[in-house]
């Protein structure tokens, strides 16, 4: 999910793909996102590695996403880095995906490994296609990871994150009427 560019690690996701499509044929592979430079070579590593039922979506509207984030049955987001907050996380935890993440700054902050998914190392497609395999072999282990992600996105809604911040507020005004 996001713009196909570098950081964003779809290469290594496909690799990872590409390892464990023999053994679940009747995965697919929706890449959802617009173009960041990268699209026309995954799409020519797919062709060359014949790769099948992988699909690209191209760019989709804020209000589509939701439905591809509750239609999957695990949400994969192989980054390298360079994201401040795990946003998109927090979305797929929200609609109940499991996820296999990358352990970067920002995501490791949102997921916890081995509740509501696994964090592997970034760049690392064995890692990435071990976790899935993981995840694609237990139904059961998917569903409870599922049900935890809501729980977790919970923390994060608007209304719980304005009371902590009203909270620390309120703190800082005592600690300083005391001093």
């Amino acid at each position: 999910m996001g713009r196909l560019e570098k950081r964003k690690g779809l290469p290594f996701l496909l690799e990872a793909y590409a390892k464990l499509k023999g053994d679940f044929p009747d995965t697919r592979l929706v890449v959802v996102g617009g173009d960041g430079g990268l699209r026309s070579i995954c799409e020519l590593y797919v062709e060359r590695n014949r790769l099948e039922d992988v699909v690209f979506t191209g760019y989709v509207p804020d209000g589509a996403k939701p439905s591809y984030f509750k239609t999957a049955d695990i949400y994969c987001a192989p980054n390298t880095g360079g994201e401040s907050m795990g946003i998109v996380l927090l979305e797929a935890l929200a609609a109940g995906a499991p996820i296999v993440a990358s352990r970067i700054e920002g995501f490791s902050d949102v997921l916890t490994d081995g509740d509501e998914g696994f964090l592997v190392p970034p760049r690392d497609s064995a890692a990435l296609a071990a976790a899935l395999k993981r995840l694609l072999a237990d139904q059961a282990l998917r569903k409870r990871m599922g049900q935890r992600a809501v729980k977790t996105a919970k923390r994060y809604d608007w209304e719980a994150v304005a009371a902590q911040i009203s909270g620390y507020y309120e703190e800082c005004v005592a600690t300083r009427s005391e001093g």
